[in-house]
């Protein structure tokens, strides 16, 4: 079976808005049709109560410009570490959860 490379995949969606809401979804009224020159960048997005639920009771939704704009300087003077071992303690965590299996 051929996977095939992301980057050779195009967006198919209709850009015109008219697509019905996903199983589980609620249809956002305000939300414009996406890729439209011009849209307002301050346009408000409805998430889906499975997106909801995903993102967690008290999770932090600020975001953090100058945190952005630290770690984005910092890769462009080739000063930024990554943490090979914290992502990988992450990512084993991440997949117990999932899977319902308690963290050793």
């Amino acid at each position: 079976m051929k996977i095939g490379n992301p980057a050779d995949k195009r967006n198919t969606a209709p850009v015109d808005g008219n697509v019905a809401p996903a199983k589980g979804e609620r249809k956002s009224v305000d939300k414009p049709a996406a890729g439209v020159a011009g849209a307002d960048p301050s346009v408000k997005v409805q998430l889906s109560s499975g997106a909801e639920a995903l993102r967690g009771p008290g999770e932090n939704t600020e975001f953090d410009a100058a945190k952005v704009e630290r770690i984005s300087q910092a890769i462009s003077d080739g000063s930024f570490q990554v943490n090979a071992e914290a992502i990988a303690d992450k990512l084993i965590a991440n997949a117990q959860e999932l899977l319902g299996k308690a963290p050793r």
